[in-house]
């Protein structure tokens, strides 16, 4: 069975004959009468018409890969194997994904038995629909492959049709992250106008109580279960609040340190030690926080007198998630700081001042941009966290500053409401897209409150 990847490899083994083709026919034109006459080099002719065979052929392989499935799912209904069929539902579903797996060879049994008369369908309309495939792809490539041919002359500027094919991908790829951010955010829109249809923004957004019933009555819905603010306060407690005074103090010292006074050596050992920190998972640091700092946090307020304390707790979940964005504050502390120039530090001590009064008055004022960015970056992965909250925070949605309850916040309260089994018609399910909505535009407030301070006291140094 020809799979979409076996069709792309095939179109890119004619594109790289076709590369070869254009390059040969570019040097048979490369002197004529001893003078050199073409008006681009041999390997941008080649590029052309590599570029003409692979791109139409790819082309249609990522529509035909969409395309050919159905058909064949057509072809099989058709046949007289598939008479027998119920017409809907999810029994029909399961006999068709059973007979696909056995007849691409992914299982050999049947749980099924109506499934097995089927597998001869799908197999022969499997067969006949990739060598159309094949088939089309190889003319296409070819057609596209003999056009950029024939057009190869002494004369052809072969180097700027390349380069503007090259400079439409670069800008296709620097359009993904923008298409991307606009898809999520229209689709956050749409859930959330729905959900503001059966629950008012106001309720929503300033209510203090909050505890949907996914089980309920969608047509009878009490609105007042539906208030965020205890959610909202718990994500600025546990991720602006706690983990920022661990984070920021802890990733401001240790850039300060690492380029100011630690040796080399010490430096080579210790920032890559610090940044591993960045690359461990989250659910190991909710397994920390669950199993170690929140029962460690409970016996120490026992052991005080506070016998309310929970084992899990806002205060747990913050110092972790802390100590989990150290890395963000420093990495950008750091390379602000470096980036400072070396003449302003000379001048300063130059001028009498010692080494702490050069970076407190001199180093990090200039690299305040790039600090206070770190800061708004640290803060908005925190506010994004889920799992150490999930395991260490707890779900209850408690409106109190005291750090040694539980606390829950926007993210779990998403997890929780979409893991379920409530309908997507819901207002409970609905809640976590309004939730979504608000923590996305949070998190875009941060990144442009960030650009902003950087690009108003962003300094250039030369």
């Amino acid at each position: 069975m020809l799979t979409p990847i076996t069709l792309l490899l095939i179109a890119s083994g004619l594109g790289l004959i076709g590369w070869l083709a254009g390059r040969g026919r570019a040097w048979s034109f490369q002197r004529v009468n001893g003078a050199r006459v073409l008006a681009a080099r041999p390997n941008y002719h080649g590029w052309y018409v590599a570029l003409w065979v692979l791109v139409p052929a790819a082309a249609f392989v990522l529509a035909w890969s969409l395309i050919a499935p159905q058909l064949i799912l057509q072809s099989v209904l058709a046949s007289d194997a598939a008479q027998n069929l119920p017409q809907f539902g999810i029994e029909r579903d399961a006999i068709l994904s059973e007979a696909k797996a056995a007849a691409s060879g992914q299982t050999a049994a049947f749980f099924n038995q109506k499934a097995e008369p089927l597998v001869a369908p799908f197999k022969l309309a499997a067969s006949r629909f990739g060598l159309i495939g094949l088939v089309t792809t190889l003319l296409i490539a070819f057609a596209g492959g003999s056009f950029a041919f024939l057009r190869i002359r002494p004369d052809f500027r072969a180097r700027s049709r390349v380069e503007r094919v090259v400079m439409a991908v670069l800008l296709v790829a620097s359009m993904v992250a923008i298409l991307t951010t606009f898809g999520i955010f229209v689709s956050l829109v749409f859930e959330t106008v729905r959900f503001f249809g059966m629950v008012s923004p106001v309720d929503f957004l300033f209510g203090t109580y909050w505890g949907p019933d996914p089980m309920g009555s969608a047509s009878n819905i009490d609105v007042s279960r539906y208030g965020a603010i205890p959610l909202f306060w718990g994500t600025i407690y546990i991720g602006a609040i706690i983990a920022m005074v661990v984070a920021i103090p802890l990733g401001l010292m240790s850039a300060i340190y690492l380029t100011q006074y630690a040796a080399p050596n010490m430096r080579a050992w210790v920032k890559p030690a610090l940044e591993i920190l960045a690359g461990v998972p989250t659910v190991v640091y909710g397994y920390f926080a669950a199993l170690t700092v929140a029962p460690a946090i409970r016996d120490a307020a026992l052991g005080v007198g506070i016998s309310s304390a929970s084992s899990e707790s806002a205060l747990a979940a913050g110092l972790v998630m802390g100590v989990m964005i150290i890395p963000f504050v420093s990495s950008m502390a750091d390379d602000s700081i470096a980036a400072v120039p070396q003449a302003m530090r000379d001048g300063s001590l130059a001028m009498g001042a010692t080494t702490s009064e050069t970076i407190r008055k001199v180093i990090i004022p200039a690299a305040l941009p790039g600090i206070v960015a770190g800061v708004m970056l640290a803060i908005s992965r925190a506010i994004g966290e889920t799992m150490i909250v999930v395991m260490a925070a707890g779900a209850a949605a408690n409106l109190t500053a005291n750090p040694l309850e539980a606390m829950t916040t926007v993210t779990f309260q998403i997890v929780a409401m979409l893991t379920g089994e409530g309908s997507f018609d819901h207002p409970a399910t609905l809640s976590a897209f309004a939730l979504g909505f608000v923590l996305f535009m949070v998190t875009l407030g941060l990144n442009f409150i960030a650009l902003h301070v950087v690009k108003r006291f962003r300094e250039a140094y030369e």
